[in-house]
C-alpha cells in the first residue's frame, strides 16, 4: 500500500467524524441547555463490538446533582460492571431526583456520611470544584476508588501536594479525573499516533476552552457561587488537555496576560481580587516546545479544541473539521507504518446501553475507562499526574497574568 493511500485511509477514517456544533446556552421550553452536552456525535470503531472482561459489578455511589446534574450523566447507571448502590446531595429535593433518575434507594444526605458506607467500594465526585481535592481525599482515606469532574483542585494550591501525597499513600486504589477533552474524537487520536510516534516530539501546540457569557446575563449558578470567583485559568483542563492529554507530558513554565473589561469604571474585582474574564498563557513543555492555552469568557463560538504541530506531522481539527493529519514525507511514512501495524485512532465500542454522551461523545468512554481500570488494575485515562499537570499550570498562569506576563517554573509531578 502506497503512503499515499494509507494516509487518504486514515483520513477517510476521521471524515466521518463531525462532531456538533455547540450552542450558546438557550432554554428549550424551559430548560437550560449547557453547552458542551450537546456536543454528543462521535464515531468510535463499530466493526468491533464491546467484550466483557468480567461479570463483577463494581459497587458504586454518586455525588452531585447540580446544575450539570454530572452524576447521572457519565453512563455509570447503564453499565453492565457496575451497580449504583447509594447516591448523595446537600440537597434533599436533588438527592431525590438523581436517586429516581438512577434508580437506586439509597441515599446519604453528604459524602462524609456515604464514605463511611463499607459496601461501597468506588465513588464519583461530581461535588462543587474547590470541593474535589478534599472530597476526593476523604474517599481515599475511606478505601475506596475514586474519580472525579474537573478541575481536581480549584484555587488552593496546597491541595495539589495533598492529593498527591494521599494517591501514594492509597496506591492500590484508582484516583481519575474525569477531562472530557481525552475522548474528544480528535484527541484520541492525537494520542494514538502520538504514542506511535508518527509526529515525533510536538513543537508547538494549542488549547482552547472559551465559553462565553452574554453582558447582563447571570453567570451559571454553583454552590455558594464557586463560579462567580476565582479566575478564568483556574479552570483550565479542557484546554491542557491538548498537550497533557495528548503526551502525558508537562509544563515547565508559563507567561500569561489577562484581559478585562475595556471600560475601567466597570471592572468589579471578585472576592480574589479577579477583574479578567480571559486569560492566555505562552508555556514552555516538558519536550521544549512551547503551547499556547487560551481560557476566554468574551463573545465568539464555544471552544473546547486545540492542535499539535510535531517535528514531522501535526493535528488541526478545529471543533469538528475533518480530516486533521497533516504530515511530510517521513510524517506519512511513519503514519503508513503505525497504522500497517496495526495502529487505531478511532474510539473503541462501549458496552451496550452505555451511550457516549455529551462532551464530545466523552461521558460514557470516561465512565467505562474508570470501571475498566479498576477491573484490570491499571491506570485510567487520566491518574493523578496528568490531572495535575492539566490543573495546576492555570494557577500559576494566573500569577504570571497578575505580575504583567513575568515568566514563573511550574512545578513537577511524579508517582
Amino acid at each position: 500500500m502506497s503512503t499515499r493511500l494509507s494516509r487518504r485511509s486514515f483520513l477517510g477514517a476521521t471524515a466521518s467524524a463531525v462532531a456538533a456544533t455547540p450552542s450558546l446556552i438557550h432554554r428549550t421550553h424551559g430548560a437550560e441547555a449547557i453547552p458542551g452536552f450537546d456536543q454528543t456525535k462521535t464515531t468510535p470503531d463499530r466493526t468491533k463490538a464491546w467484550q466483557p472482561f468480567s461479570d463483577r459489578r463494581i459497587r458504586m455511589g454518586l455525588v452531585g446533582y447540580g446544575l450539570c446534574k454530572f452524576s447521572a450523566a457519565f453512563e455509570f447507571q447503564n453499565h453492565p460492571n457496575v451497580e449504583v448502590v447509594a447516591v448523595s446531595d446537600l440537597f434533599p429535593d436533588r438527592c431525590a431526583a438523581l436517586a429516581k433518575h438512577v434508580g437506586c434507594g439509597k441515599t446519604y444526605p453528604s459524602l462524609e456520611e456515604m464514605v463511611k458506607d463499607d459496601k461501597i467500594e468506588a465513588i464519583f465526585v461530581a461535588t462543587d470544584a474547590p470541593s474535589h481535592a478534599r472530597h476526593c481525599i476523604e474517599v481515599l482515606n475511606h478505601g475506596k476508588h475514586v474519580c472525579t469532574a474537573v478541575p481536581a483542585f480549584r484555587g488552593d494550591i496546597e491541595d495539589a501536594e495533598k492529593l498527591l501525597a494521599c494517591v501514594k499513600k492509597n496506591s492500590g486504589l484508582v484516583y481519575a479525573m474525569f477531562e472530557t477533552s481525552v475522548f474528544h474524537d480528535d484527541l484520541y487520536a492525537m494520542e494514538k499516533l502520538y504514542a506511535a510516534d508518527v509526529f515525533g516530539r510536538i513543537v508547538y501546540s494549542e488549547g482552547e476552552y472559551c465559553h462565553p457569557h452574554s453582558l447582563g446575563t447571570p453567570p451559571l449558578a454553583s454552590y455558594k457561587d464557586w463560579r462567580k470567583h476565582g479566575c478564568p485559568m483556574w479552570y483550565p483542563t479542557h484546554a491542557t488537555a491538548y498537550y497533557v492529554g495528548v503526551t502525558h507530558g508537562s509544563f515547565l513554565q508559563v507567561s500569561c496576560h489577562g484581559t478585562a473589561l475595556f471600560d475601567k469604571s466597570k471592572r468589579q474585582p471578585n472576592n480574589i481580587g479577579n477583574v479578567f474574564n480571559s486569560e492566555v498563557g505562552l508555556f514552555r513543555t516538558s519536550e521544549g516546545g512551547l503551547s499556547r492555552i487560551m481560557i476566554c469568557g468574551s463573545q465568539g463560538e464555544y471552544l473546547e479544541s486545540g492542535r499539535i504541530r510535531g517535528e514531522y506531522a501535526g493535528y488541526d481539527w478545529h471543533n469538528g473539521r475533518a480530516g486533521g493529519f497533516e504530515g511530510d514525507a517521513e510524517g506519512n511514512h511513519r503514519l503508513e507504518k503505525a497504522l500497517g501495524q496495526g495502529l487505531q485512532t478511532k474510539k473503541y465500542a462501549l458496552p451496550p446501553g452505555v451511550a457516549a454522551g455529551g462532551h464530545g461523545g466523552s461521558h460514557g468512554y470516561l465512565a467505562d475507562d474508570f470501571v475498566d481500570s479498576i477491573l484490570r488494575k491499571r491506570k485510567p485515562a487520566v491518574d493523578v499526574v496528568d490531572a495535575l499537570n492539566m490543573t495546576v499550570p492555570g494557577y500559576y498562569a494566573h500569577l504570571s497574568a497578575l505580575k504583567d506576563g513575568e515568566t514563573i517554573k511550574i512545578p513537577q509531578y511524579a508517582l
